[in-house]
């Protein structure tokens, strides 16, 4: 279960929840395997200044295959100079076991229900053989709510295929900032699951389908999302991304409104003097109401650098 916990963290990463489950040996680990030579393409970076202070602002992807270089002279340079690093929860935080047990209470299903029963016969076909493609059996989460169950399957296939949460940008991040740089984060990992656990049954339901119903394509768009990251084309991001996200209430509470309270922060944080790098998952810096336009709503110019 500590596994499938674990998993589904991961899950809410790549739903943009962005879990960032790092100890510190497992950070330095990561750094050292990723840091590659300078590429002459690399990940979006952006930054918001005034006369004392300078905001970072840098997308990540939350697992990523081992191989994978991206960690260039640019992003090393704001990194290296900013004396805040922000993320979008605290880097420790899904250790907590605390925590674990906070999703279990949340994501567990009222006594008496299970989640087949929530399914149409025709969805609940689709699931069933989705679960016998990851090598589960069909009652694996019917204690749970639709939400955990699909962000278990978002993820199961990717780690599969060799995607890897101690690749994951956060962690390498986490460990290239400076040791006396002071940490924070935009929310808390309890308000990240609440994120999930308070959407409408009928949208928890539509999401887990979504990957039920494409097991096979969630590796593939995945591939393709990182190939687009790694260019820096964060236009190409988002419109891959802009295709699971159909249901406008999910779109809402995971991407537009965090948003608009991330560039909220900032337009505060720019009347403290400093430098702050903040890296959160790159479809928040992608597409129709980005952080960067919400910046930009508030009359906050928007540079990017890379």
């Amino acid at each position: 279960m500590k596994r499938l916990l674990l998993a589904s963290c991961t899950g809410l990463a790549l739903a943009l929840g962005g879990c960032a489950t790092a100890n510190a040996q497992d950070v330095e680990t990561a750094a050292a395997a990723t840091a590659p030579s300078p590429a002459p393409a690399g990940p979006a970076l952006w930054k918001v200044s005034d006369e004392d202070t300078t905001i970072y602002l840098f997308g990540t992807v939350h697992v990523l295959p081992r191989d994978v270089e991206w960690y260039d002279e640019d992003i090393a340079a704001a990194l290296e100079s900013a004396d805040t690093l922000i993320t979008e929860i605290p880097a420790d935080a899904m250790n907590d076991p605390a925590m674990q047990a906070s999703i279990m209470t949340k994501a567990m299903l009222p006594e008496g229900q299970t989640l087949r029963e929530l399914l149409s016969d025709e969805d609940r076909a689709v699931y069933e053989q989705a679960l016998g493609k990851l090598g589960m059996p069909p009652a694996a989460f019917d204690r749970f709510e639709p939400w955990l169950a699909g962000m278990t399957m978002a993820v199961l296939p990717l780690m599969q295929k060799g995607y890897d949460p101690a690749s994951g940008v956060e962690r390498v991040v986490e460990a290239a900032a400076s040791k006396t740089a002071t940490r924070g984060a935009l929310e808390t990992a309890d308000q990240q699951i609440d994120l999930f656990d308070t959407l409408p049954q009928e949208s928890q339901i539509e999401f887990l389908m979504a990957s039920a119903r494409d097991m096979d394509g969630l590796v593939a768009m995945m591939d393709e999302m990182v190939a687009e990251w790694l260019e820096g084309d964060a236009d190409g991001l988002a419109e891959i991304m802009n295709r699971g996200l159909t249901d406008p209430v999910v779109a809402a509470a995971l991407l537009y409104q965090r948003n608009e309270r991330w560039a909220e922060w900032i337009d505060e944080r720019m009347d403290e003097p400093g430098a702050v790098f903040i890296a959160v998952g790159a479809g928040h810096l992608a597409g129709e109401k980005s952080v960067q336009d919400y910046l930009r709503s508030r009359d906050i110019e928007v540079t990017r650098l890379q």
